[in-house]
Protein backbone atom coordinates (compact mmCIF):
# COMPACT_ATOMS: atom_id res chain seq x y z
CA UNK A 1 0.00 0.00 0.00
CA UNK A 2 1.16 2.93 -0.81
CA UNK A 3 2.35 5.60 1.93
CA UNK A 4 -0.31 8.36 2.51
CA UNK A 5 -0.26 12.15 4.20
CA UNK A 6 -1.22 10.98 7.12
CA UNK A 7 1.53 8.57 7.41
CA UNK A 8 4.24 10.46 6.58
CA UNK A 9 5.88 10.70 9.63
CA UNK A 10 4.36 9.15 11.62
CA UNK A 11 5.96 5.79 13.65
CA UNK A 12 8.69 6.60 10.46
CA UNK A 13 12.23 6.34 11.53
CA UNK A 14 14.15 9.74 11.49
CA UNK A 15 16.57 8.45 8.72
CA UNK A 16 13.47 6.90 6.27
CA UNK A 17 11.39 10.44 6.23
CA UNK A 18 13.10 11.06 2.66
CA UNK A 19 12.46 7.55 1.46
CA UNK A 20 8.91 7.78 2.99
CA UNK A 21 8.94 11.57 1.42
CA UNK A 22 9.24 10.69 -2.32
CA UNK A 23 7.08 7.01 -1.91
CA UNK A 24 9.56 4.65 -1.56
CA UNK A 25 9.03 2.01 1.46
CA UNK A 26 11.86 -0.51 2.66
CA UNK A 27 11.91 -4.00 1.16
CA UNK A 28 11.64 -7.08 3.66
CA UNK A 29 14.74 -9.20 3.52
CA UNK A 30 14.40 -12.50 2.32
CA UNK A 31 17.36 -14.63 2.48
CA UNK A 32 19.41 -15.53 -0.67
CA UNK A 33 17.50 -18.84 -1.03
CA UNK A 34 14.22 -17.14 -0.82
CA UNK A 35 15.23 -14.03 -3.24
CA UNK A 36 16.30 -16.84 -5.65
CA UNK A 37 12.91 -18.75 -5.38
CA UNK A 38 11.28 -15.28 -6.02
CA UNK A 39 13.21 -14.68 -8.86
CA UNK A 40 12.44 -17.90 -10.30
CA UNK A 41 8.97 -17.57 -10.06
CA UNK A 42 9.29 -14.25 -11.74
CA UNK A 43 11.14 -15.11 -14.35
CA UNK A 44 8.26 -17.77 -14.84
CA UNK A 45 5.98 -15.52 -15.60
CA UNK A 46 7.94 -13.77 -18.56
CA UNK A 47 6.59 -13.79 -21.86
CA UNK A 48 9.20 -15.03 -23.45
CA UNK A 49 10.03 -14.14 -27.82
CA UNK A 50 10.30 -16.73 -30.03
CA UNK A 51 13.53 -17.31 -31.78
CA UNK A 52 11.78 -15.51 -34.60
CA UNK A 53 10.13 -12.92 -33.18
CA UNK A 54 14.17 -12.20 -31.95
CA UNK A 55 15.70 -12.53 -34.84
CA UNK A 56 13.21 -9.95 -37.05
CA UNK A 57 13.71 -7.45 -33.76
CA UNK A 58 17.45 -7.59 -34.36
CA UNK A 59 17.70 -6.95 -37.87
CA UNK A 60 15.33 -4.68 -37.48
CA UNK A 61 17.71 -2.64 -35.34
CA UNK A 62 20.26 -3.49 -37.68
CA UNK A 63 18.58 -2.00 -40.72
CA UNK A 64 17.35 1.15 -38.41
CA UNK A 65 21.05 1.70 -37.02
CA UNK A 66 21.78 1.69 -40.91
CA UNK A 67 19.98 4.13 -41.89
CA UNK A 68 20.00 6.27 -38.83
CA UNK A 69 23.74 6.19 -39.53
CA UNK A 70 23.18 7.05 -43.35
CA UNK A 71 21.01 10.23 -42.31
CA UNK A 72 23.55 11.29 -39.81
CA UNK A 73 26.49 11.10 -42.20
CA UNK A 74 24.27 12.74 -44.64
CA UNK A 75 23.72 16.07 -42.56
CA UNK A 76 27.01 16.08 -41.05
CA UNK A 77 28.57 16.37 -44.91
CA UNK A 78 25.95 19.38 -45.52
CA UNK A 79 26.50 21.09 -42.85
CA UNK A 80 30.18 20.72 -43.08
CA UNK A 81 30.05 22.24 -46.88
CA UNK A 82 27.84 25.07 -45.43
CA UNK A 83 30.35 25.75 -42.45
CA UNK A 84 34.17 25.58 -45.59
CA UNK A 85 31.76 27.47 -47.49
CA UNK A 86 31.19 30.35 -44.85
CA UNK A 87 34.49 29.96 -43.70
CA UNK A 88 35.72 30.82 -47.60
CA UNK A 89 33.56 33.91 -47.90
CA UNK A 90 36.43 35.66 -44.89
CA UNK A 91 39.29 34.53 -46.46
Amino acid sequence: EPFEGRRLFGQVEPFERELVWIGVERMAKVSPAEFIRQVRQETAKVTWPTRRDATVSTILVFIMVFLAAIFFFTVDQILSLIVRLILNLGG
